[in-house]
């Protein structure tokens, strides 16, 4: 860690922002409370440890130093910060993003999702479309819902995250971060561009080269910016639902479009560098963007430093994870050389970046970091080899390491004799839809939930016989969960959260090549609701944000971090978010007036996260209730199934209708200048744990 800690040393002493980078922050009227914050660089990992897989294992913080030392000595990590369901990329991005659960942003089910056609059958949704972009199917050319992929509860679209900085006079510069930039070449390219185009018409001509060029980059400008012109191929950033309008805003799309802006050079001014000073191209040798998988910390923090310099100050971005071999696979374990030897150049990134910034004047004196892992993961493997390896003075070898394939509908038929027609969100919670959409007390939607959870298999790494299915829940249990939007058509039949061992898909109606197989191209399983995917971490650092280091006691979910945010710059989102901030981690200073009075703001925050959050006490209570219910009963007799759901039901009515209250005072003390009072507090706090305490009696 020495080496580490003297590159991110020699970066922070660097003194006060020099001129370039002051000059780099144009007309951006952040209203932080002392005015110091002028740049804000939001870094979004994907699948990146705090807590160790394997005991002796350093994780993947402890691997990268450089990152770890400098959140630790200068800000806060929070560790007991949780994501919401299911737990995959989509949804946790988004939801850190936006502060928004699924069920009012629209995705609470990614990264790909099935909806249900009017002929009672259901076809493919992808979530990773563009913010305004209708449901992506790339299965058809005529999808039969045409909603917005990104769904308000009001059957809109989704407000999008960067309007309160561009209203503000920031650009907003996007980095591989989920539907803020082009994410496809099919719908995304006409959306933004026009199918007559001639960025269509080079998807149709070359279409890797289209990639590179389109998608994966992105500025979203302010209505004075220069940035975005007509001339630089800026277009309108047309957002039609955006609560108060939004017109005269632009933005420019794609690597080809964005990097003559931040330093290009080359023909056209598109070749960029990453932090080793390699040209940015994909694996085929099209310069540009490289692919979302080819997003490794050296690439993608150079980009955020190339957007920083040339006047866009408000910077968010995506790194993928360390221990999957991209492209050309298998996964990795944990203490593997390949994994060790990713996480050592990702630690390098980060020394390299931390120092350029510096060098910039962009530090933690004038800078809001914010930093993340959309959620954990649950290693599928063997034991290592040899024992006690370390990883880092001894590589770890895995003769078994795979997630355990099991093909559904082959197991139903073969242990249960169940020849129900359905598809799957295949996944490790996967959603089931059963043909025809019937309802949810139906005699074929009960037989099928009863033997699903039923189902057994031989763990081909452990030779044990094990129950496949860990939960369930059906419609009633996944609107607790915030999993039901408001399109009808996208909410399945039910959702079964598998032992995390397992990956669950539909394939064929019987047994005759193997149902159940480990596969080694992937070890890492998520989306269910276990705490070692739902843990994950917060790392902020920067201005008003109170430097303790590690903070294991408060507990947070992704829906905080936007709420956080925006109070840190003084800023205000159009709608009520779904988190609260965490003040526990800011300064006295950084603080609204309101929240220090009387101490409710902190009582019912508390209780608040408890009852709403999907893995927080009363969700994880009320999926063990629903799981009973769920695989109770049978065909002459399901009258525990309607007693409990009709109990569940009735606690779902109570906790929105208090969680409403709850977060109308937090809202309004947050951004209102409201205090909270102790009786208001007391009051609300008593009736939630009232409801804490019925839904674990109905599972005791």
């Amino acid at each position: 860690m020495a080496a580490g800690a003297s590159i991110v040393a020699a970066a922070l002493a660097a003194g006060p922002p020099t001129a370039s980078a002051a000059a780099g922050t144009g007309g951006c009227q952040l209203n932080s409370a002392h005015q110091q914050i002028q740049h804000v660089i939001q870094i979004q990992f994907d699948n990146v440890h705090f807590t160790r897989d394997n005991p002796n294992v350093p994780s993947d913080l402890e691997q990268m130093p450089n990152l770890l030392n400098f959140i630790e000595n200068n800000g806060v990590l929070l560790t007991n910060h949780h994501t919401p369901l299911i737990a995959h990329d989509a949804t946790d991005i988004l939801t850190s993003f936006t502060g928004l659960y699924g069920d009012r942003m629209g995705v609470p089910i990614g990264t790909t999702f099935r909806y249900f056609a009017p002929s009672g059958t259901t076809s493919a949704g992808v979530a990773f479309a563009y913010w305004t972009d209708p449901v992506f199917d790339p299965t058809t050319a005529t999808p039969t819902d045409t909603k917005f992929n990104l769904l308000g509860a009001d059957g809109k679209n989704t407000p999008a995250p960067w309007v309160p900085f561009t209203r503000a006079g920031c650009n907003v510069g996007q980095v591989a971060t989920v539907n803020t930039v082009l994410e496809n070449i099919a719908t995304d390219i006409p959306t933004v561009f026009g199918a007559g185009s001639p960025e269509a018409a080079e998807v149709a001509s070359n279409p890797g080269q289209a990639v590179a060029d389109f998608v994966g980059i992105a500025v979203h400008c302010t209505q004075a910016s220069s940035v975005c012109a007509a001339a630089n191929h800026g277009r309108p950033d047309l957002l039609p639902d955006e609560p108060g309008g939004y017109t005269g805003f632009t933005g420019l799309f794609g690597h080809k479009y964005v990097a003559p802006q931040i330093g290009g050079t080359g023909t056209g001014g598109v070749e960029l560098a990453d932090l080793d000073g390699d040209t940015i191209q994909d694996t085929s040798g099209h310069i540009g963007f490289p692919g979302f998988a080819g997003m490794a910390a050296k690439v993608s923090l150079a980009y955020v430093a190339d957007m920083q310099e040339h006047g866009i100050p408000v910077t968010y971005a995506y790194i993928n994870d360390a221990h999957d071999k991209f492209l050309t696979g298998p996964a990795y374990g944990p203490g593997e050389a390949g994994y060790v030897a990713a996480l050592k150049t990702y630690d390098t990134a980060f020394g390299q970046f931390f120092q350029r910034l510096a060098g910039d004047g962009i530090h933690q004196s004038n800078t809001l970091f914010v930093i993340t892992a959309d959620e954990g993961d649950h290693f599928v493997g063997g034991r290592p080899s040899p024992d006690g390896c370390d990883g880092v003075m001894t590589p770890c070898t895995y003769s078994k390491i795979g997630e355990i394939n099991g093909n559904l509908t082959g197991l139903l038929a073969t242990e249960q004799g169940i020849s129900t027609p359905f598809t799957v969100h295949n996944d490790s919670a996967p959603s089931v839809y059963i043909t025809g959409n019937p309802t949810r007390g139906a005699a074929v939607t009960r037989n099928l939930e009863r033997a699903t959870a039923g189902l057994t298999a031989v763990n081909p790494i452990t030779g044990d016989t094990e129950t496949i299915t860990d939960a369930l829940a059906d419609p009633v249990e996944m609107d607790i969960l915030h999993m039901v939007t408001a399109d009808p058509a996208r909410t399945p039949t039910f959702t079964l959260f598998a032992h995390p061992n397992y990956f669950l898909f539909a394939g064929a109606a019987n047994c005759n090549s193997p149902c159940v197989r480990e596969n080694p191209a992937f070890a890492w399983n998520h989306g269910d609701f276990q705490s070692d995917i739902t843990t994950t971490w917060l790392g902020m650092v920067g201005p008003g944000v109170t430097n303790l280091g590690i903070d294991s006691t408060t507990w947070s979910d992704h829906s905080d971090i936007r709420p956080t945010i925006m109070v840190l710059l003084g800023l205000k989102d159009d709608y009520a978010h779904d988190g609260r901030a965490l003040m526990e981690d800011l300064d006295g200073w950084a603080t609204p007036a309101a929240v220090k009075l009387n101490g409710g703001y902190d009582k019912i925050a508390v209780m608040y996260k408890q009852l709403d959050a999907a893995v927080g006490q009363f969700g994880l209570a009320t999926l063990i209730v629903s799981t009973d219910a769920v695989a109770s009963g049978n065909a002459s007799d399901d009258s525990r199934y309607a007693a409990l759901e009709n109990q569940l039901s009735s606690l779902n009515t109570q906790r929105d209708a208090l969680a409403v209250q709850m977060n109308g005072l937090l809202e309004k003390a947050e951004f209102g200048g409201q205090p909270i009072t102790e009786q208001q507090a007391h009051a609300l706090v008593t009736q939630g744990q009232s409801l804490l305490d019925q839904a674990n009696l109905l599972h005791s």
